[in-house]
């Protein structure tokens, strides 16, 4: 801080002020820095003193304790040279005769320099870096390989235990490792014994290497689906057929076709066989069948049947691989493959000893189907059911010939749905517009033309007259009466569906509530 000025008086008469000096400010010294950066105790001035040659502070004594012995062993000196040093001697070379000094008390005679002797060459700073012999002493160097004392050799027990080990107590510890040595033997030898009388003589089968197979392969899926196809045989007095079968229930539930067991329903006396593939032979019992669409249901009791696995008949497209399995010509266990030609084909055929025509809305595949094929599965690439072979399109009027590529399967979704219906109640029912039809014209698709109208039907409520043509049911465009058939059997008893129909050159649309046939 600034001091009060005073009055300074000149001799020019005026007063003058000065400020006095400002104080010296000095901040208290913390004891621990004081400590570490500090004059040692008893200095006080600064520490060049302690290495002035005229300063009279005497320098602090250091105090060293002796040698390591390696080093002392190294670079010390050996016994009895305690005197000898390096420097040259005293008065060596020196002479107060001005004769033969050179003004500064140095020798100027032959001797020369101390390390001109050859006794002693390690002195010559000149001396060239060589490598050579280690320097020995003359007396060391006349005696030549000299044999050194070796010290004494170590027993076993020296080296293993560093003589910690009494010489009884090995002796013990060696009787024990050779009694568990020779326990460990017994045993070995005991179990080797025990081990032939338990095996004896073992008789191996030679086996050849299986073939594998992927499992989406036609071999796989056959093997998988073969055991749950049955063949079917009827036998009828004299006479008789053979068709096939699947299983669809662990119950012994199998389902078939109706033409399969027509000839049953008909005569009490006909017997009806299931044959599996491992050749187990049993008494079926009709449950019931479906003249209309061509289904029965049979009974076996059979425990623990395979059961084939149901597929879903509705996501087949045109082009999916599929396989017939079953028995033609009672070939059983007949495996064919082809693909699915076509969907939702309406078809239709003749009924059986009286029976109503049968027509169905079938899925059309090129996949060999032959007679005794018929009530047979039609799988899909998964080995799934996805049709029930039924029927196939054969060249000439006889019918008896074999497959050209065009056979039908009745899909599964329709089929199952049929057969619980006759497990359940024993027959089906089946919903009815109420009229007779007929395709308008041969291989054309231009509707069903109504021939006749029940009296009563739902088709007459709903104003339907002979002579018109249907074209349309539901969602579904009607190109021939078998069309007309399978379109209105898609629809439940009881439901109100549109119909379109032409009259007169003219398109109308009715209502109809279909009823049961």
């Amino acid at each position: 801080m600034n001091e009060p000025a005073t009055p300074n008086q000149e001799e020019s008469g005026h007063q003058e002020y000065r400020l006095r000096p400002r104080p010296v400010m000095r901040p208290p010294v913390d004891p621990e820095a004081a400590a570490v950066f500090g004059r040692p105790k008893g200095v006080k001035g600064s520490f060049d003193l302690l290495h002035r040659p005229d300063t009279n502070v005497c320098p602090v004594s250091l105090q060293t304790g002796p040698p390591p012995p390696a080093l002392a062993e190294a670079f010390g000196r050996r016994p009895g040279e305690e005197n000898v040093v390096l420097q040259r001697p005293d008065g060596y070379g020196r002479s107060d005769d001005p004769a033969v000094s050179d003004g500064d008390g140095v020798r100027e005679d032959e001797e020369g320099p101390l390390w001109a002797s050859e006794s002693d060459p390690w002195r010559d700073p000149n001396s060239p870096v060589v490598l050579g012999a280690p320097a020995l002493r003359e007396q060391e160097r006349a005696e030549g390989d000299v044999e050194r004392p070796t010290g004494p050799l170590l027993s076993l027990p020296e080296v293993l235990f560093g003589r910690r080990v009494k010489p009884t107590a090995l002796a013990l510890l060696a009787v024990v490792a050779l009694l568990i040595g020779a326990g460990g033997g017994v045993v070995g030898w005991a179990l080797a014994s025990a081990g032939d009388s338990l095996t004896g003589e073992l008789n191996f089968a030679e086996a050849e290497a299986a073939k594998e197979r992927p499992p989406d392969s036609v071999a796989a899926i056959a093997q998988k689906v073969a055991p749950a196809v049955v063949s079917i045989e009827v036998e009828a007095g004299q006479s008789g057929g053979v068709g096939s079968g699947v299983v669809i229930d662990p119950q012994g539930y199998i389902l078939t076709n109706h033409h399969v067991v027509s000839s049953a329903m008909q005569d009490d006396d006909t017997k009806v066989t299931v044959v599996f593939i491992d050749g187990t032979r049993t008494r079926g019992e009709i449950v019931g069948t479906d003249p209309k669409t061509d289904l029965a249901v049979l009974k076996v009791n059979v425990e623990n049947p395979v059961v084939i696995e149901i597929g879903d008949s509705d996501s087949l497209a045109p082009g999916d691989r599929v396989m017939a399995i079953g028995s033609p010509f009672g070939l059983e266990n007949t495996v064919t493959e082809g693909i699915v030609s076509a969907l939702n084909r309406p078809v239709t055929a003749p009924g059986e000893n009286g029976d109503p025509p049968v027509t169905y809305d079938a899925i059309q595949t090129d996949a060999a189907i032959n007679p005794g094929n018929s009530g047979g599965a039609l799988v899909d690439s998964t080995g799934a059911l996805v049709g029930i072979n039924s029927m196939i399109r054969t060249v000439g009027d006889s019918g008896e010939g074999g497959s050209i590529g065009l056979g039908f399967a009745i899909p599964a979704n329709q089929a199952i749905r049929i057969s619980e219906s006759l497990v359940r109640d024993g027959t089906v029912k089946h919903a009815s517009l109420g009229v007779n039809a007929a395709s308008v014209a041969a291989n054309t698709s231009r509707g069903a033309q109504v021939r006749n109208v029940v009296p009563g039907s739902p088709a007459a409520q709903a104003g339907i007259k002979e002579g018109d043509v249907i074209v349309r049911v539901g969602e579904r465009q009607v190109r021939n009466a078998a069309e007309l058939t399978v379109a209105v059997r898609e629809h439940d008893i009881g439901e109100s569906v549109p119909v379109r129909l032409v009259r007169g050159g003219r398109q109308l649309t009715v209502e109809v509530t279909l009823g049961s046939d």
